[in-house]
This record gives C-alpha cells, sequence and structure tokens, in this order.
C-alpha cells in the first residue's frame, strides 16, 4: 500500500512540476492576440479543441476515443462517457500573423498557455471532466486617417483583454450505443475597448471614449453521441453538440474624456471627463450553436470524420445593444492515421498522423463583404514511454495555416499559423486495488 502512495505522490508532484512551468511562462508572455477583426463581437472566438482536435480540421462533434487513447473532448461532452482513465491535458499555443491593407504590411507574433483539463471515470458508462480554457481573445490597434474640410483627422481603434471559460462536465452512456452529456460553464474576463478622435495640430482638443466590460457568469453547453458497427473492427459515430443563447452578467464602466498631445505626440493628462459610468449592471447574450458530426474509425488503425456548424449571432448583443453580426457557418473534415500502434521496431509506426481542412463564414460583415475564413491543419500525437504498463503519455504538436478577410474594397487580409502543443495523460490513479 505505502508502494501505491509513494506512486501517487510522485505522479502528482510530476503534474505540479509541468503546471507551474506552463503557468509560469504563460503570466511572463501576457498576450493574446493581433487582429483588427478581433474588434467585432467578443473577440476572436477560440473553440473548445484542444491540439489534437485542431490537428484535424477541429471535427469534434462525433469524436470520443480514438485508438483506445482517452481524449477530452469538452466540445461535445457525450464524449466523457467514453473515458475510462484519468485524462490530464494541459498545454500551450502560438500565433504568428500578417496582416495586410494594400501595400502595408505588419508581422505580430503572441503566445499564452491555452488550457488545462481533467477527466476522471466514475464507473463504466461514465465520467465527469472540468478545466480551464480560453473563450475569446480580444487585441488590436489601428487607425483611419480622414479629412475635415482642410483637416487632418485621425481615428484610433484599440481593444484589449478577452474571455475565458470554465466548465464542468457529465457524460453518460446507456446500453451499448447512446451516449448524452452536458456543461455547466461560467464565462469571465474583461473587455476593453477605446476609441479615440485625434487632430493634427499640436494642443488641440482631441476626445476618448473607453469602454470596459467585466464579464461573469453561467452557460450550458449539451451533446449526443451514438455510434455502430458496420465490420467487426470498424465503428460509425453520429454527434451532434449545441450551447444555449444565454445572458451572462457584466459590469459597464464608461468614460468619455477630452485631452491633448505635446509637440512630440505624448499624450498629455485628460483635461475634463465629460460623461462616465462605473460599474453599471448590464449582460452579454451569447450565440446558440448547433454542430453536427460523422466520423468512421477503424480500431488501432484509422479515423476519419466532418463537421458541420452554425451560430446565430445575429442575436448577440452587449450591454443590450444589438452588435450587429451575422449568422456565421463553417465544416471541417480532417482525420488521423497510425500505422501500427504495436510496433516494437519502429517508434515512428506508433506515431500519430493527422491533417484537416476547415472553411467557415464568419460573424463579421463590413459593408457588403462577407468576411470568410479558411485553414488547414497538420499533427503529430507522440507516445511517451510507460513505466509501468498501466500509464500512458502523448505529447500532440500541431499547426494550423490559414487566412482571413480580404484586400477588396479596401479591407485587411490576415494570414496566420498557429502552432499548438498539448501534453496527455491517461492513468490508472483511482483504480482500486486489493491487497491480499
Amino acid at each position: 500500500m505505502k508502494l501505491l502512495q509513494i506512486k501517487m505522490y510522485k505522479r502528482i508532484n510530476y503534474i505540479t512540476a509541468i503546471l507551474v512551468l506552463v503557468c509560469g511562462f504563460s503570466v511572463q508572455a501576457q498576450v493574446t492576440t493581433s487582429s483588427p477583426y478581433s474588434r467585432y463581437g467578443f473577440g476572436n472566438v477560440k473553440g473548445s479543441l484542444l491540439p489534437q482536435l485542431r490537428a484535424m480540421g477541429g471535427i469534434s462533434t462525433a469524436v470520443n476515443k480514438v485508438n483506445g487513447f482517452n481524449y477530452i473532448n469538452m466540445q461535445n461532452p457525450a464524449s466523457y462517457s467514453g473515458i475510462t482513465l484519468t485524462t490530464i491535458d494541459l498545454g500551450m499555443s502560438a500565433n504568428l500573423s500578417s496582416l495586410s491593407r494594400g501595400d502595408v504590411k505588419e508581422s505580430k507574433f503572441n503566445s499564452t498557455f491555452s488550457h488545462l483539463a481533467f477527466a476522471i471515470p466514475v464507473s463504466r458508462r461514465s465520467a465527469i471532466s472540468f478545466g480551464i480554457l480560453p473563450y475569446s481573445d480580444l487585441g488590436y490597434s489601428y487607425k483611419n486617417s480622414v479629412k475635415i474640410d482642410t483637416m487632418s483627422v485621425d481615428q484610433l481603434y484599440e481593444g484589449e483583454g478577452g474571455l475565458s471559460k470554465a466548465y464542468f462536465g457529465y457524460g453518460h452512456r446507456f446500453g451499448d450505443h447512446l451516449s448524452i452529456g452536458g456543461n455547466l460553464e461560467y464565462i469571465f474576463g474583461n473587455l476593453i475597448t477605446t476609441r479615440a478622435t485625434e487632430y493634427a495640430d499640436a494642443g488641440a482638443l482631441n476626445s476618448k471614449l473607453q469602454n470596459k466590460n467585466s464579464v461573469g457568469g453561467l452557460n450550458y453547453s449539451y451533446g449526443i453521441q451514438y455510434n455502430f458497427n458496420i465490420a467487426p473492427k470498424t465503428v460509425v459515430t453520429l454527434g451532434y453538440s449545441g450551447s444555449s443563447s444565454g445572458k451572462i452578467n457584466s459590469n459597464q464602466s464608461y468614460f468619455a474624456t477630452v485631452y491633448t498631445r505635446d509637440v512630440n505626440g505624448n499624450e498629455n493628462t485628460a483635461l475634463d471627463t465629460l460623461n462616465s459610468v462605473i460599474s453599471a449592471k448590464s449582460s452579454i447574450k451569447l450565440p446558440m450553436s448547433h454542430n453536427f458530426g460523422i466520423s468512421i474509425q477503424q480500431t488501432d488503425k484509422w479515423l476519419i470524420g466532418a463537421d458541420v456548424r452554425t451560430s446565430k449571432w445575429s442575436d448577440v448583443s452587449i450591454n443590450n445593444v444589438n452588435q450587429g453580426l451575422q449568422n456565421s457557418y463553417g465544416a471541417s473534415i480532417g482525420g488521423q492515421f497510425t500505422p501500427d500502434i504495436t510496433s516494437y521496431n519502429s517508434y515512428f509506426k506508433r506515431v500519430d498522423y493527422r491533417l484537416g481542412f476547415n472553411y467557415d463564414k464568419t460573424y463579421i460583415k463590413i459593408g457588403n463583404q462577407d468576411i470568410k475564413q479558411m485553414g488547414a491543419s497538420l499533427g503529430f500525437g507522440f507516445p511517451l514511454p510507460s513505466a509501468n504498463g498501466l500509464s500512458f503519455y502523448k505529447i500532440n504538436f500541431t499547426t494550423e495555416f490559414g487566412q482571413r478577410g480580404t484586400l477588396t474594397n479596401n479591407l485587411v487580409k490576415e494570414k496566420f499559423i498557429n502552432f499548438h502543443l498539448g501534453f496527455t495523460l491517461n492513468d490508472t490513479w483511482f483504480r482500486k486495488y486489493r491487497v491480499d
């Protein structure tokens, strides 16, 4: 019994050390995103996807356990019912983006801690999962220069912050084929936006509007999966998942000020506050979303799948003001292939190889131009040695290549490369042992 306790303490210390290292890095990074399109809605919505699912184009609705390895798929909580070992997944992500508008180009690099998730089996047919991950990222800074009569005027737009999501979910399998699950989610964070109008002359009176929303409230999501065999080792899974269009609480602070700049262009202390509202009670309405998916898997060999999705962003409001967004839709296709999961003489035959593609008509429409996003992804799952045959470790690495927007009508085209790194542990932490 003491030996089991020592092993347990070692595992906990191992995971704790990794958490401290990754969280420490994220605190130092202090970055989110650099995209002018994050100005709309709540920012860039991240999606509840871990690196192994992003590598397959983002398919998730009909995915649970792949090749016997436990995935935490919080996008569809029905998948928790397939978790048979204590599972921990943590990771980080980085983004390299290039923005272009006409002849002007700009590049940015950001990195951050991405997720921490746990799943624990409750019975042979059910499991719970809980964790924290980003919901959206807000980060932009740009200006438009216009002329009013003969005077040059700069219109400045800035935003920072974002929302995070902590969740607790449960999934249960009924019979041999049907699984149902749900997540209770707490969405929280700050959304800070600033608009300013500045004149070219030093000493001119400029105006600035700053709006801060401190968000915190509950929402929920749900899912269902049904699987059946079409051959002894070939399984088809059908899935549906969705999220509610609930309202979450927000405290709004608003300031309208007048200020000047000195001859060196530095902003002086505000001369006057024209209007202010501090911690006014308000709310944010989230979009209702629907996801449909199908996957086909040959045990210990390969999986392919496809998802379609839609979200009702036209109902989204912030501080009871409709944001003028359009409903979005999209699709993903992808899969995973493992040459020989039992190979002893070739490590690379045990590696998971993943590939995927995705397309979305986003909720953003500027003028009459829909803002679309498309991308491709490539990833690998590298298995790590198991000391006792009861613990399974895997490093998941994913690269996404994509673009959003267009140069048409003087808009911005954004090209990006996203990197995702995740560490997954499957272990028998809570298995009952018999001592003779």
